[in-house]
């Protein structure tokens, strides 16, 4: 009889299993906690483009120093705010928690119709542990310190004290049933979990634990420190998520080329340790760049792979002149949900009319991106630049449809010393058929056809927005605005849309 026991037993578990998707799929799109599906991420049952910034890392800690903020930051079109949210604020005595600074956080972003990231600042901030409660700081028993190599305490808590890992997972699991039993309209969409881990001044911490750990196991001293990061980080992230699973993700803060392991956070989630962190932390939904370094694209394409949709927490500081073609690569190129400055709120003058001008093409154009996206239907133009700086002006080519777009950062009709060719960017998207987008700024855009045959012509090419999910168009821009035919153009010193149609002869 065992045989029809177990045929029960499989048949109740269908029943049941039915039973949840069944509940699942009646459940309202806006009661959907926020996901991810493949590369993109879904909010309120959508894909959501993330056009964010980051806080400062104080400025999340004073309300009514951030409120006359906040009205500045919604000018610039953004739709999400990256915040951080520190230990020693949310448990200043050890297991009294206070959730003062998560609730005015969350009203304020809601007043301003905008999505949250939460930045838990627990055991690391930028590899040091400054955010971290009193009560840990001064018990150096229970929540050693690491060594340097020369022996000397560095004001890093050690990644293999289990108290440490303990006493921070606890934490942030609190915040995660928190954010469960409060934020009903899921105004938090993501979690980041710590803060730019790395070990500094060298390759690995030392101390009586790491130093055990590491004669047990051996290898290379950098794989060792990203794997050890990785499994502390997953008793975090895994703790978290058993109260609400909302999608969680690792930052990594670049090593300039030539820099060793402890010149630059040995072991935090780089590229080149995607491997020891995907196996250490499981329940991190991606790892993430923070790029400070001009070398943009090249940084982009370690992160983008299979299973790790591209999302760049801190995209330089907010007022980076590159911010065009450095979101056109996340967005066309890479095919990424999301795109942040670092130090949003302080951004005035000629930075923030640009960030806001991008943000708002981005914004009119985002279903159109995410769609686009999901379908392969899409490509990002910028200059690239190397890590000291210099930009590669050669021109860009991309296949899309039927048509082979040759794609130009300068400028036919600007003076070449009026024009900055590494600021300018943009994106093609393809409709369908022979229509297409053409969307940045500083672009000229010629199209032949990919099989050879005959020549394709601008049959017309409309500026104009979607207004409520519809194309309206603007001008006819059959005459100069495309030098008679033979050419697309975006100008260098405003933002637009381009709707174009071919046709071959």
């Amino acid at each position: 009889m065992i045989w029809w026991r177990n045929y029960s037993y499989n048949i109740a578990m269908l029943r049941r299993l039915i039973a949840l998707v069944l509940l699942l799929a009646a459940v309202p799109a806006a009661a959907q906690i926020p996901h991810r599906k493949g590369g993109q991420l879904i909010v309120d049952g959508k894909p959501f483009l993330v056009l964010g910034g980051e806080l400062g890392n104080s400025s999340a800690s004073d309300r009514a120093w951030l409120g006359p903020r906040w009205a500045r930051m919604k000018a610039m079109h953004l739709n999400t705010v990256l915040a951080p949210v520190s230990w020693e604020l949310i448990e200043p005595r050890e297991g009294a928690y206070d959730w003062t600074s998560i609730d005015w956080l969350i009203a304020d972003a809601r007043a301003n119709d905008m999505r949250l990231v939460l930045l838990w600042f627990g055991a690391w901030k930028n590899s040091m542990s400054t955010y971290v409660p009193a009560w840990v700081k001064r018990d150096r028993r229970r929540f050693p310190y690491a060594l340097a190599a020369d022996g000397k305490p560095q004001e890093i808590l050690s990644a293999f004290a289990p108290a440490t890992r303990d006493a921070d997972a606890r934490a942030f699991g609190a915040l995660m049933k928190h954010l469960r039993e409060t934020d009903d309209r899921h105004t938090v969409i993501m979690v980041q979990v710590e803060n730019e881990m790395g070990f500094l001044p060298d390759a690995r911490e030392h101390g009586p634990l790491a130093d055990a750990a590491l004669a047990k196991t051996g290898g290379d001293e950098e794989a060792f420190t990203a794997l050890a990061y990785a499994r502390y980080t997953e008793a975090v992230a895994k703790a978290g998520k058993r109260e609400y699973p909302l999608p969680m993700y690792v930052n990594g803060a670049q090593a300039f080329p030539g820099r060793k392991p402890g010149q630059y956070p040995a072991g935090g989630p780089l590229a080149h340790l995607w491997e020891q962190w995907k196996r250490g932390a499981p329940s991190i939904d991606f790892l993430a760049p923070d790029v400070y370094f001009p070398s943009f694209d090249a940084i982009a394409a370690g992160y983008a792979r299979p299973g790790n949709p591209l999302f760049v927490p801190e995209a330089n500081y907010a007022g980076d002149v590159r911010a065009v073609p450095n979101a056109m690569l996340v967005f066309g190129k890479y095919r990424g949900f999301g795109f942040s400055p670092f130090s949003i709120e302080g951004l005035e003058g000629p930075g923030a009319e640009r960030l806001g001008g991008l943000y708002a093409m981005l914004d009119n154009l985002a279903p159109v991106i995410l769609a686009a996206q999901a379908e392969g239907r899409i490509m990002g133009f910028g200059a690239p630049a190397t890590p000291d700086g210099k930009i590669d002006e050669s021109v860009q080519k991309t296949e899309l449809g039927t048509a082979r777009f040759t794609v130009t950062f300068i400028d036919p009709w600007t003076a070449r010393d009026k024009q900055a060719p590494g600021e300018h960017g943009g994106l093609i998207i393809w409709l369908g058929g022979e229509d297409y987008l053409v969307a940045g700024r500083g672009i000229t855009v010629t199209v032949e056809p990919v099989d050879g045959k005959g020549r394709f012509g601008l049959e017309q090419v409309d500026e104009g927005r979607f207004v409520d999910g519809k194309w309206v168009a603007g001008r006819r821009l059959n005459g100069d605005q495309t030098h008679q035919g033979r050419h697309i153009r975006l100008p260098p010193d405003a933002f637009g849309i381009q709707r174009v149609r071919l046709y071959r002869y």
